[in-house]
């Protein structure tokens, strides 16, 4: 038996214990279960750290280890012009924004919005659709995921969704300012303990939880509209009343932090973190469909959802199987399970409950 970090599970690792949340306790996964992917995107969903593994033959892990390493993201788009253009634009972007928002914070220089939303704009500028957008964006998923990119990638998300939800400008702008600032609460947190790669103590993470309350804090004086120091204070707060610092529900959850906390919770998923790998998209979509209807906004949830999946049409994917094939039809009663063409033969994936796609190619 031994102690395995999110990042280094994979499929077929056997539980040695019962997982519980660590706010509620509420039980997620039993002793002796055998992992599947949708279970470690569900410990991942509620932000485990680690679990106890039953120990496995080694020529078991060598296979598993082998077929992990061999996953891999968008390749083909890498290798464009536009992605090595997206790419360092992104970058750049995140550097000014990690310079300005420290000496903001800091108190040597005031805030400028239109000065730090010039960059984000730029990056949905340039002619790029939605889906252009999200290509980019899962095939920068194994980029360093500190605080700011993560701010810049949620920011983006939030815009597109509140495009979706056929938002005013005004409150498009609004939305992905929330966005860029949601998590400025983090940067007052020891790194020690953001970027720890293990087992959080509860001091530890008490002492996480209080970054939506130091974010609003740091906002709280600026020159800002209320709903973005909204969006630092509520975004992991939850419409059935499950999130924190203050458990509110629905009505009393500012709309922007609503959608700034589905962008956050799915930009988290899908990407690299210091305790596990990224997570497929679908996999993600899955795990909305299953448990989010009641911690996020319907309409927003249901926007996102039936938008995102229609971003990754005539994409091509790899499913658990093995087989590579192209999504042609998305079932909306299914969201997370497509139709894929593989060759000359079609896969419906809602009728085959033990297929599903595994990587986005």
């Amino acid at each position: 038996m031994k102690r395995v970090i999110t990042k280094k599970l994979l499929p077929g690792m056997i539980l040695a214990n019962d997982v519980v949340t660590y706010d509620s306790n509420t039980r997620l996964l039993d002793k002796g279960t055998v992992l599947t992917e949708k279970d470690i995107a569900r410990l991942a969903f509620y932000s485990i750290i680690d679990v106890l593994i039953e120990d496995m033959p080694a020529e078991n892990k060598e296979a598993q280890d082998h077929e992990s390493a061999s996953l891999t993201y968008g390749e083909r788009l890498k290798k464009s012009k536009e992605f090595v253009e997206f790419k360092q634009d992104f970058e750049e972007c995140a550097s000014r924004f990690e310079h300005t928002v420290k000496d903001i914070i800091d108190g040597n220089r005031d805030l400028d919005i239109d000065e730090m939303m010039t960059p984000i704009y730029s990056l949905i500028g340039e002619g790029r659709t939605t889906s252009n957008i999200f290509d980019m964006l899962h095939n920068l998923r194994l980029y360093d995921d500190a605080t700011y990119t993560h701010c810049i990638n949620v920011a983006l998300i939030t815009n597109i969704l509140a495009q979706w939800l056929k938002w005013s400008e005004s409150e498009i702008e609004l939305a992905t300012q929330a966005g860029l600032f949601h998590d400025i609460g983090k940067l007052l947190i020891p790194d020690s303990i953001i970027t720890k790669p293990g087992q959080l103590t509860d001091k530890e993470y008490s002492i996480i939880k209080t970054h939506p309350q130091k974010g609003y804090e740091a906002m709280r004086s600026l020159e800002i509209s209320n709903h973005v120091k909204n969006a630092c204070l509520m975004h992991h707060e939850r419409c059935d009343g499950t999130g924190y610092p203050l458990r509110l529900k629905g009505p009393q959850i500012d709309k922007f932090a609503k959608a700034v906390a589905i962008a956050d919770v799915y930009d988290a998923m899908t990407s690299s973190r210091y305790y596990r790998g990224p997570l497929c998209p679908f996999i993600a979509i899955s795990m909305f469909e299953e448990e989010g209807f009641k911690r996020y906004d319907t309409e927003m949830i249901l926007a996102f959802l039936h938008n995102i999946v229609n971003t990754y049409l005539l994409n091509t994917v790899r499913l658990n199987t093995g087989e590579i094939g192209e999504i042609i039809f998305v079932n909306v009663t299914h969201l997370s399970r497509p139709t894929i063409k593989v060759g000359n033969d079609y896969i419906d994936l809602a009728k085959c409950p033990g297929v599903y796609i595994q990587e986005i190619l």
